[in-house]
């Protein structure tokens, strides 16, 4: 059986990309003693498995006794992060800051005061420029350490300098940590419920993001500081279903890299999030031509063959990227056309396995289930939305455990599968129940279903009617938006009452876009 320390430093080996195992394989292939000879030979193995296999390994690496495998194991992983933190170092500054501290360090073991002084000023200089002011608070506590204890420059207010500066460091790099917790956890709070279902939800998120987020004047904060603040909003006007307050927000995270140009190389990730949740609000508002503009940009950096690339930022943009490109046939009605996207999707959810967490995965399934539907093929729309309701932590997105639902019900009721439908139905009411998750739009449908099979065609028109309108008058109420974001339930009404494929009034709607 594999074990945990096993699958590490196989995963770890199988995420390297071609010229990163060049650089261990030049950096480990010098001349040594026997043990060295293994370790070389214990990577060559797991590189040529597929997947991880402890007898396979000894088959591969003879030399190898099933002894010497787990601290062989763990001393190859220490190395490979070792020997990636050197190859990565000059793409990422704050590793090299570190390493300076480091060397900072030894100047001081030796007694070489001066010099390390000299190196934790450098540290500093450039920790301020990149706004990195955890790591010049490091920097700083060093440096008091230094001229605590030995005469160095013995220059008049040294002192009081180093406290002052520590001071206003310390308090920065507080602030800081306040604005990336009130991010961090109002960003929690919307894996785990997604939108605010009730009046009650909506006051409850606005009490705490208010208590969450400490007053701030965001003009006057250096980049970091702009960006939780606006992070933390984003996540909360996403959880309200303010939309178009959000798209401000999300508008002034993107905008903070475009004007500090340098950041999108050395927080790609965070800058793509940002592209990616401005192109949520503008999906959600429906603002199909601003949508397209970024969208392309998006393409566009992915696409710039200088910018940087790791496997987790190559992870996140094809993430993004496969969302809206799906999300762009949901705003035009061409769900068929869509299906062509799935294959090179799910060929890629396989690529990244070890990137992309289950709420990801969650997600995709569902936009897949939705393309199908919206194609017409129920079947294989049930398929995925099958995999979404047997996945077993139903803490994770409780708003795509319970939509995934719903919309398995109506598929059912689309494929003609009536038999099943009554299950369904009071396996979705215990579903909801648990979770303290019905809505109106979820009581009228299920009201529906439970008498659809007994109507005779003639009178199906008028029902579906019927519930057209009591869906739009629920609609009127923004906290009762919520499960419109995941089914657009009244075109497939209107498709039903106009006998016509549910991507014909989508497209129809399309053409009155802006």
């Amino acid at each position: 059986m594999p074990n945990e320390a096993g699958e590490s430093v196989f995963q770890l080996i199988k995420s390297l990309t071609r010229s990163e195992k060049r650089h261990f394989r030049l950096s480990a292939d010098r001349p040594g003693a026997a043990e060295d000879l293994k370790f070389l030979q214990l990577f060559d193995a797991l590189d040529q498995l597929p997947h991880y296999d402890e007898e396979r390994i000894l088959t591969l690496a003879p030399a190898i006794k099933k002894v010497q495998l787990a601290n062989l194991k763990a001393n190859l992983y220490r190395q490979l992060l070792s020997d990636l933190r050197l190859y990565h170092a000059g793409q990422n500054v704050d590793i090299q800051l570190h390493e300076q501290l480091g060397y900072a360090r030894v100047l001081y073991n030796k007694g070489f005061y001066q010099q390390s002084l000299k190196m934790l000023d450098k540290v500093k200089n450039i920790a301020y420029q990149q706004q990195l002011s955890h790591i010049a608070l490091l920097a700083l506590d060093f440096e008091k350490l230094i001229e605590s204890q030995f005469i160095t420059r013995s220059l008049e207010g040294r002192a009081e300098e180093l406290a002052s500066e520590s001071a206003g460091t310390a308090g920065q790099v507080s602030q800081l940590h306040t604005l990336s917790n009130a991010a961090l956890q109002m960003y929690g709070l919307y894996l785990k419920t997604g939108h605010a279902r009730n009046q009650q939800d909506y006051e409850q998120v606005t009490a705490f993001f208010r208590t969450t987020l400490p007053p701030t004047n965001v003009q006057r904060g250096g980049f970091f500081e702009q960006l939780y603040y606006y992070q933390a909003h984003v996540w909360y006007y996403t959880i309200v279903q303010d939309f178009r307050a959000g798209y401000r927000y999300a508008y002034k995270w993107v905008e903070l890299f475009e004007h500090t140009p340098d950041m999108k190389n050395q927080q790609t990730m965070l800058y793509i999030k940002g592209v990616h949740n401005l192109l949520a609000y503008l999906f959600n508002t429906l603002y199909y031509s601003r949508f397209r503009e970024v969208l392309a940009t998006l393409k566009a950096f992915a696409a710039d063959p200088n910018r940087r690339s790791t496997p987790n930022i190559e992870a996140l943009l094809f993430q993004y990227i496969a969302t809206n490109e799906i999300n762009l046939h949901f705003l035009e009605g061409r769900f068929t056309e869509g299906l062509t996207l799935i294959p090179g999707l799910l060929g890629q959810l396989d690529e990244y396995r070890l990137q992309l967490d289950m709420h990801r995965r969650l997600v995709f399934y569902y936009k897949i289930a939705s393309l199908y539907f919206g194609s017409g093929d129920n079947e294989k729309a049930i398929e995925y939305l099958t995999k979404i309701i047997q996945f077993k932590e139903v803490s994770l997105r409780e708003d795509i455990q319970c939509f995934a639902r719903i919309l398995n019900l109506i598929a059912h009721y689309e494929a003609g599968q009536d038999e099943a439908l009554d299950y369904q139905i009071k396996s979705v009411y215990r579903f909801l129940g648990k979770m303290n998750e019905q809505q109106q739009m979820q009581v009228a449908i299920f009201r529906f279903l439970r008498t659809a099979g007994d109507l005779t065609p003639g009178e199906l028109k008028g029902a579906f009617t019927n519930l057209k309108n009591q869906l739009i008058a629920i609609a009127v109420n923004p906290l009762e938006r919520r499960p419109f974001l995941y089914l657009d339930i009244i075109s497939w009404l209107e498709s039903k009452i106009e006998n016509v494929p549910v991507q014909e009034i989508m497209q129809r709607k399309f053409r009155a876009m802006k």
